[in-house]
């Protein structure tokens, strides 16, 4: 649905003075969080929540050095180039069509899908989402370069993995995800304690052992094809979202993220050439798993007594955009593309168990 308010695009330009980080690394969720307020008819709700959440942000660092085509190697992964990279990617969408420029750089920065706990991805699915949706403005182009410049400068691969034996549905695999030992500290010492993942969907003459980097297998290795990778990015999303329901109480901030990163994925591939299909399913898995390791709680809590309630969407993100919590909102959203009742109450979990920002 388009924004026939102009509001997005008045609220991106506001958000484009800063930078995507705040406080050393915490990400900042505004373009995320209004692209969903107005998707979900809350337009009018942007810019009060933008006057409470703008004082957060910081400027946009200073740029140095230009990124270019024959040097972005050495840049990728410095979070200190984040103006850099911005940079970059404004001037190559306003040179190229960005659906180009997101084909030409979705496979370098996938195995990178983890970096910055997942947010650079999530900020780049709502960008398309916004891009395939409604018109082409500057400010919306501008934000997916914003955000394709966040994701290359956070860009750091999880570590080797081995895998632990296949799994027969998504949220069979998420069951089976093996905690890391130390669930304490930032995120960053935690995927380090990262050793292997189930496979999940098992695919047939891979290697059952041995460690490899994490993130999409080379394309002529990948058996997976685009249709069936859409089929099982699509289950992945729905078992995550649910998953939240009865394991939130872990840490009901951060496994938002165990379900939004795929989503992002899900909401990029129709803007994706489909030989990247399969590997943006692979790279997906193994967010959501990262998420899940190093954040979920040993044990489940009971199926909330709401999961059977007829779900009524838009009270629930009213809900949600009331609360006012940037991943609440996020997680909503995401809640509501899956649809279900379990879906929407795992959404009334989140606006339960995080601390709401309008009394």
């Amino acid at each position: 649905m388009d924004d026939t308010t102009g509001t997005l695009d008045e609220a991106l330009e506001r958000i484009h003075v800063s930078g995507p980080e705040r406080n050393g690394w915490l990400s900042n969720h505004a373009p995320m969080a209004v692209e969903a307020l107005v998707r979900h008819g809350q337009a009018s709700a942007v810019h009060r929540w933008l006057d409470r959440y703008g004082p957060k942000l910081e400027e946009m660092p200073v740029a140095g050095a230009p990124v270019t085509g024959r040097n972005w190697h050495e840049a990728l992964g410095d979070p200190r180039r984040v103006a850099d990279w911005t940079a970059y990617f404004e001037r190559e969408t306003a040179r190229a069509p960005w659906r180009d420029v997101l084909a030409a750089w979705w496979p370098r920065l996938l195995p990178g899908i983890a970096a910055g706990a997942t947010h650079p991805v999530i900020r780049v699915g709502h960008s398309v989402r916004t891009l395939l949706t409604g018109e082409e403005t500057a400010p919306r182009v501008r934000e997916l370069a914003h955000a394709l410049g966040y994701w290359a400068a956070r860009h750091q691969p999880l570590p080797a993995l081995t895998p632990l034996g296949p799994a027969p549905s998504a949220a069979a695999a998420l069951d089976l995800v093996p905690l890391v030992p130390e669930q304490s500290g930032g995120i960053r010492e935690r995927f380090a304690q990262l050793t292997g993942f189930p496979e999940w969907p098992a695919q047939p003459g891979r290697e059952s052992a041995g460690p490899r980097p994490a993130g999409p297998e080379p394309a002529h290795r990948e058996p997976v094809g685009p249709e069936a990778a859409r089929s099982a990015l699509r289950e992945l999303v729905r078992a995550s979202t649910h998953r939240y329901a009865t394991h939130a109480h872990g840490e009901p901030i951060m496994l938002v993220h165990a379900a939004t990163a795929p989503n992002a994925v899900l909401r990029t591939l129709p803007a994706l050439p489909r030989e990247l299909w399969a590997p943006s399913l692979r790279a997906a898995w193994a967010a959501s798993a990262a998420v899940t390791a190093a954040y979920a709680p040993r044990e489940a809590a009971p199926v909330p007594a709401s999961a059977g309630a007829a779900p009524d969407a838009g009270e629930l993100f009213a809900r949600a955009a009331a609360h006012g919590d940037d991943h609440t909102i996020k997680f909503t959203d995401t809640a509501l593309d899956v649809g279900d009742a379990l879906a929407f109450s795992a959404a009334r979990r989140a606006i339960e168990l995080n601390p709401p920002v309008f009394g």
